[in-house]
Order: C-alpha cells, then sequence, then structure tokens
C-alpha cells in the first residue's frame, strides 16, 4: 500500500474556490477511476490544504492517474480551471507509506440492483475503470442516504433510468476490499439511457437468453449476482432511527 500526498499552499480567500473544485472535478474523477481518499485536511489558518490517496501498488497509481487524465471529466476540469482565478499558490506532492495499521477495521457499503424492462432485458453499464466487464449499475452509500436512496440514485447517475425498487436479493462480503454490497431487483420506470462522464462508458439494456452471460460479465461475484437477483424475488428492508425509534421506510416483496 502506498499513499500520495497534496500539499497546497493557498491564501484564505482561495479556500472556498479550491474546495468546490475538488468535489466537482477532483473528487469523482479518481473515485470513478478506483483511487481510494484517506482524508482532506486544511489548517486553521486556512492557508494549507492537504489531500492524502491511497493506492495498492505505485503501478496501480500510474494505472488510475493515466485513466483520470484520458477522462473527459478532466479534461473539463482543466478547461474551468484556466477559467477562473488562480486556485492556490503553489503545490507539493510526494509519496509516503504507513508506519502501522492504527484504524479500526472499516468497511465500505455498496449497492447494485437488477433492473429490466418490459421486454425483460437486463439493464448493464460498462465502467470506465472496470471496463474489461459489463455489470449491473451501482456504487457506494453516501453518509445519511438510505438503501433505496442509494440505489436509486446510483441508477440514475449511472444510466439515466428512474427505476422502481422491489427488494433485496443478495448481501455479498468483498473480504479482500472491505466492501459489503447489497444487491436490489426492481424494473424500469421511465428516463432514456445515457452514460454518466467519468464513470460509465457504456449503457445499455440486454436479453441475456440471446448471449453468454460470461461473454459480457467477466468477473465471476458480478455473474453470481445476476443470477442470484435472476432467480430469486426480493426480501424486507427497513430504513429507521434510534432513540428514539422512528420507521422511516420499509419496503417488502
Amino acid at each position: 500500500m502506498i499513499y500520495k500526498r497534496y500539499t497546497y499552499q493557498i491564501r484564505p480567500e482561495q479556500y472556498e474556490p479550491c474546495t468546490r473544485f475538488f468535489h466537482e472535478y477532483i473528487l469523482p474523477a479518481q473515485l470513478g477511476h478506483g483511487a481510494r481518499l484517506i482524508g482532506r485536511y486544511v489548517t486553521t489558518t486556512r492557508d494549507e490544504i492537504t489531500s492524502i490517496w491511497e493506492y495498492d501498488s505505485y503501478e496501480e497509481y500510474e494505472r488510475i492517474t493515466e485513466n483520470v487524465n484520458a477522462s473527459e471529466l478532466y479534461h473539463t476540469a482543466s478547461q474551468r480551471k484556466e477559467e477562473i482565478s488562480p486556485l492556490f499558490e503553489q503545490v507539493k506532492e510526494d509519496f509516503i507509506e504507513s508506519t502501522g495499521d492504527y484504524h479500526f477495521t472499516k468497511h465500505i457499503v455498496s449497492v447494485s440492483a437488477y433492473i429490466t424492462n418490459e421486454k425483460g432485458e437486463l439493464l448493464l453499464v460498462k465502467n470506465e475503470h472496470r471496463n474489461d466487464t459489463y455489470e449491473m449499475p451501482g456504487g457506494r452509500m453516501e453518509k445519511g442516504e438510505s438503501l433505496e436512496g442509494a440505489i436509486r440514485r446510483e441508477i440514475y447517475e449511472e444510466t439515466g433510468v428512474h427505476a422502481h425498487i422491489e427488494g433485496i436479493t443478495g448481501v455479498y462480503h468483498n473480504m479482500s476490499q472491505g466492501i459489503v454490497c447489497i444487491v436490489f431487483k426492481g424494473r424500469y420506470k421511465g428516463g432514456h439511457l445515457k452514460i454518466c462522464p467519468g464513470e460509465t462508458e457504456e449503457v445499455m439494456f440486454q436479453d441475456l437468453s440471446q448471449v453468454e452471460l460470461n461473454e459480457l460479465v467477466t468477473r465471476d461475484q458480478f455473474i453470481t449476482r445476476i443470477k442470484d437477483a435472476r432467480d430469486r424475488q426480493g426480501v424486507a428492508v427497513e430504513s429507521y432511527y434510534v432513540r428514539p425509534y422512528e420507521l422511516l421506510h420499509r419496503m417488502e416483496e
């Protein structure tokens, strides 16, 4: 594991535009191609910002950086950067290594969905950062989202489709990367197919009876999720608060 550190020297008045630029362009471009943000920090005097990114290896860092630099979002960001005032005074980049594991175990919660249209065709995407395979649309939950809200957002962002969600068909734990993926089942409700620059490079509805599944889906874990969702009905899922208990939403078959 290696870490890339970016240290930006700024004037205090540059903090807000620099942060907006980071959230609008840098963050989605990096996350969309597989980089992992450890944290972003600013001094109390707001004259220095530090961002730290994590990679499995230097080779992975080079691959991700090459893909980010070739993406449409990166070129849009470069044009936007030229249009606005300087975002920082200077920047220092270096690689750092961890001296040990001092953190509690963390898991990432992600969502995915088996969405079919009126013809029974399955909604599939090909991601920019994982373009060796097709897969069901999905992604990471954001803080404050419900499970159903997260999958609705991910489907629309990646494909342009609005979906009716019926339930959960499986929960899958990636032990290597600490990711728990919850897979939903649902139906096309509206919208028009479109790619999401920086995330998806292809979006389609596919009749799986007309093609061998492993010709499109090349990763075993994605094949398993599709087969499970195809053959199963949904189960109940709830969103709620505690102390005091407040049921926000319950979905069941």
